[in-house]
């Protein structure tokens, strides 16, 4: 099967929902064990529970990934239980809405850590145990707000530029270790988290601004998780040895194709 990933374990923050959820169910269907990484107990088990009502092979692990001490011990009983950690897919993250003057030093400060911070942190813990292995496969979530001018996204554009600066940074630093790091900028995708944020800005306007949000992409809609998932499946498998040190737009040509 192309891009099997039968043998391999991955570990996938934020997969209780959103992308992350999307990437723990492909890489289940393909046959990876999914060790889920959430602060929230329920959505890591809900994610669990989806995947093994299909065949697949799952397991819930709650840590902040904010704390350097729970992701080590997250990833310890991860390797513990199952003897390697082959694949890493940092997928936990937030937003927030305001520019650089509106942006208060507290909504600044949590956007770092869980953003940047929280991407260190998973990447930390889990090179030791690739190095050990001489083998791995990293892959984070930046967004196109790293390349591109977004208004309104002051802090959350600094820390997905953090995202591939450190997604450099470790593919150049661990090549020579079998380790592969790569990133994927998402343009607008259609998650909870887009419908919560339309509800709670614009009660009463809903199918409007999702309709606006939607043609603020040349293809005229936003992702489906799911689309995100397949690039993510392709990168972190085997047909992809040959790529490292990438940032993979995924945008419905809002970077090259927007005037």
């Amino acid at each position: 099967m192309i891009f099997s990933l039968k043998n391999k374990v991955a570990v996938v923050t934020g997969g209780g929902s959103g992308i992350g959820k999307a990437v723990a169910e492909c890489f289940a269907t393909q046959g990876a064990t999914v060790c889920i990484i959430e602060l929230s107990e329920s959505a890591a088990t809900e994610t669990v529970k989806a995947i093994q009502q299909k065949g697949g092979k799952a397991t819930a692990h709650v840590a902040n990934v904010t704390n350097q001490h729970d992701m080590q011990e997250a990833f310890k009983k991860i390797e513990e239980q199952h003897s390697s950690v082959d694949i890493l897919v940092n997928s936990a993250g937030i937003a927030n809405v305001a520019k650089l003057e509106t942006t208060s030093e507290a909504d600044f400060e949590k956007i770092f850590q869980v953003n940047v911070k929280g991407t260190y942190n998973a990447m930390f813990a889990a090179i030791p145990f690739m190095k050990k292995q001489q083998r791995g496969v990293i892959l984070n979530l930046a967004s196109i707000a790293s390349s591109v001018g977004l208004s309104d996204r002051f802090s959350y554009s600094m820390s997905k530029g953090a995202v591939v600066g450190m997604t450099l940074s470790v593919a150049k630093d661990y090549i020579k270790e079998g380790i592969r790091c790569n990133c994927i900028s998402p343009a607008r995708v259609h998650t909870p988290f887009v419908d919560g944020f339309i509800k709670a800005n614009y009660p009463g306007k809903e199918s409007e601004m999702f309709e606006k949000l939607s043609k603020t992409q040349p293809i005229g809609r936003m992702a489906k998780p799911e689309e995100i998932a397949y690039l993510a499946l392709y990168l972190c498998s085997d047909e992809a040895s040959f790529v490292t040190g990438c940032d993979y737009p995924i945008d419905g040509g809002f970077i090259r194709l927007n005037s």
